[in-house]
């Protein structure tokens, strides 16, 4: 039964990860009768039907199967009707969840309301993968703010730029699909101003899934007007400026439908509060050293994403992140959970943030 229920929550996984649903998680069911699926579904994005709900609309004889899913069945009204009620309706028999929601709104409450029906329920089949599927989702709901990811390229003597700007491309075409692929998974990709003015970026995923929400950071709007990211027809753009910034380029953005948002104080926690406020799990800082260290100073950077190419440039090239001001190396930045993989010929590491 345990290589059974692992073989099918992995179903829902897969299927969680067709959902572009910020704020809500990433959810698949699997209604499994006599050893076979009768019924899948997955939550495409918030305010439509849950995965629950999905599945039991595709399948024609729910009762008496197992309902399989990777997030606890919610038991509230929200902007859909309780799954938990969608599931005793159907007949169910048993119910496999992956892991427990952390919102406090369902934390065990759904699972006590199928129990309370006589419904048999398993708990944490596959919870460390279905973690790591929604932890952007978990890390907002228990800190009230999005989960961030630096992700840099450099070469193997730590450049991602020569001394004169060029950085056309310091990895091969394999990373740069990893990138796309990474940017389809985020809600949002923040650059600063310089990156702007001298990579022109599109910041899209070329067609390797939804484009995100693109986000720029200029205190003083010092920016070309003709870019790259002003052609909102490819995806939404937002720059973050300061009251007093440069007003013709504001109202040339404006024009061209790009979003003027004006803080008092424009930083990365700033930034990173208002994009949370609009439905925002998942935010990827693609930006220079600078904004980068700033962002790390601002702990509002979970996840490092670092491409290595086999390259030296030496001399005077450009760091992927500026000054943390720490003078020691017993107090240098932790990474934690590090997980290196080739892609190509270069080199990718991840790994979490210590606090």
């Amino acid at each position: 039964m345990e290589e059974i229920d692992k073989f099918w929550m992995r179903r829902c996984i897969e299927l969680a990860t067709k959902g572009k649903t910020s704020p809500n998680p990433m959810v698949g069911a699997v209604i499994v009768k006599n050893n076979r699926s009768i019924g899948e579904g997955f939550h495409l994005k918030a305010g439509m039907p849950h995965a629950e709900v999905m599945a039991l609309q595709n399948c024609s004889d729910p009762a008496g199967a197992t309902l399989y899913v990777n997030l606890e069945p919610c038991n509230h009204y929200g902007r859909t009707p309780p799954c938990t009620e969608a599931i005793i309706k159907a007949g169910i028999d048993r119910v496999v969840v992956g892991m427990i929601d952390p919102d406090p709104r369902v934390s065990g409450q759904g699972i006590e309301r199928l129990r309370a029906a006589g419904i048999a329920v398993t708990v944490g089949v596959l919870e460390s993968e279905c973690q790591m599927l929604n932890e952007a989702f978990v890390h907002r709901v228990k800190h009230n703010i999005a989960f961030g990811i630096l992700k840099y390229a450099m070469t193997l003597d730590g450049k991602i730029a020569t001394s004169t700007g060029d950085s056309f491309w310091v990895t091969g075409e394999k990373s740069r699909q990893e990138v796309h692929s990474l940017r389809a998974k985020c809600d949002a990709i923040v650059v600063g101003g310089n990156t702007v003015r001298k990579d022109n970026p599109f910041l899209t995923t070329r067609g390797r899934g939804q484009n995100p929400l693109r986000v720029v950071l200029s205190r003083s709007l010092d920016l070309p007007l003709d870019c790259h990211l002003w052609q909102i027809e490819d995806a939404p753009t937002i720059v973050f400026t300061t009251l007093k910034s440069n007003p013709a380029c504001k109202d040339h953005l404006t024009k061209q439908g790009v979003e003027i948002i004006e803080l008092e104080s424009v930083t990365p926690r700033s930034v990173m509060v208002e994009l949370t406020r609009r439905g925002c799990n998942q935010i990827l800082w693609e930006c220079g050293g600078n904004l980068g260290a700033q962002a790390i100073a601002d702990q509002v950077i979970n996840k490092i994403y670092a491409f290595i190419a086999p390259k030296i440039i030496g001399g005077d090239g450009i760091n992927p992140i500026g000054n943390l001001v720490i003078d020691r190396m017993s107090n240098a930045k932790l990474l934690t959970n590090v997980h290196i993989k080739t892609i190509g010929d270069d080199i990718l590491v991840t790994g979490y943030l210590k606090d």
